[in-house]
C-alpha cells in the first residue's frame, strides 16, 4: 500500500493508480481499488476523477510528470552540435535505463495505457497531447545536432526508443535489461545512421 506521506491528494491517487495499473492490468482499476491502494477513504478517488476516463488521464499526465522528474534532457536551455548530441546520447540512454528499472512500473502503466488508447478516443488525445512533448525536445535537440529533418528524424528515433521500451518490458528481451553502457552505444549508433551523411 502507498503511504500517506505525500501531501497532494491528487498525487497520491494518481500513484496508486499506475500502481494498479502495473500490477494488474486496466481490469484492476477501480475507484474503490484506487482508495485502497493509497490508504484513502472511500469515495476519494471518485471524488477527485468522477469518471474512468477522468482516472486515466490523472494517471497518464502523472506518467509523464514522473517520467521526465530531474533528467537532463528535459533542460530549458539546449546545447548546440556536439554538445547537443552527447546530450541525446547520454541523456537518452540514462532515460531508458531508467524506464528499464526503477521506472519500469511507469513503463509498464504507460504500455497498458498506449493499448487502451487504440480503443478510447479521448484517452488517445490526451496521450498524444502528452505524447508531443518529447517528440518537440527530440525535434528541437536533433534540429541543433544538424539534422536536414529534425521532424522526421524525431519521429524515428521515438519509435527505435519505444521497440526498446517494449522489447525489454514485454517483448522477447524481457528477460535481460541492457546496460547503461550498451544503450548509450546503441543510441550513438542510431544517432550516427540518421545523422552521418556523405
Amino acid at each position: 500500500m502507498i503511504g500517506s506521506m505525500t501531501p497532494h491528494r491528487p498525487t497520491l491517487i494518481a500513484d496508486a493508480a499506475i500502481a494498479l495499473i502495473a500490477e494488474r492490468g486496466l481490469r484492476g482499476l477501480t475507484h474503490r481499488a484506487v482508495d485502497e491502494e493509497a490508504g484513502l477513504p472511500a469515495g476519494s478517488t471518485s471524488n477527485l476523477a468522477r469518471t474512468r476516463a477522468a482516472l486515466l488521464d490523472l494517471a497518464l499526465a502523472r506518467i509523464v510528470e514522473r517520467e521526465t522528474e530531474g533528467s537532463p534532457v528535459m533542460a530549458d536551455a539546449l546545447p548546440d552540435g556536439a554538445e547537443a548530441r552527447e546530450l541525446l546520447v547520454h541523456g537518452g540512454a540514462d532515460l531508458l535505463h531508467r524506464a528499464l528499472t526503477v521506472g519500469r512500473t511507469l513503463t509498464l502503466a504507460r504500455l497498458e495505457l498506449a493499448l487502451e488508447a487504440t480503443r478510447r478516443p479521448e484517452l488517445r488525445a490526451g496521450y498524444d497531447r502528452l505524447g508531443a512533448r518529447f517528440t518537440d525536445l527530440a525535434t528541437a535537440l536533433l534540429a541543433r545536432c544538424g539534422s536536414a529533418d529534425a521532424p522526421g528524424d524525431a519521429r524515428r528515433l521515438i519509435r527505435w526508443c519505444d521497440g526498446v521500451l517494449f522489447n525489454s518490458t514485454a517483448g522477447s528481451g524481457h528477460d535481460r535489461v541492457p546496460t547503461p553502457e550498451e544503450l548509450r552505444g546503441e543510441t550513438a549508433r542510431y544517432l550516427a545512421a540518421l545523422l552521418d551523411h556523405d
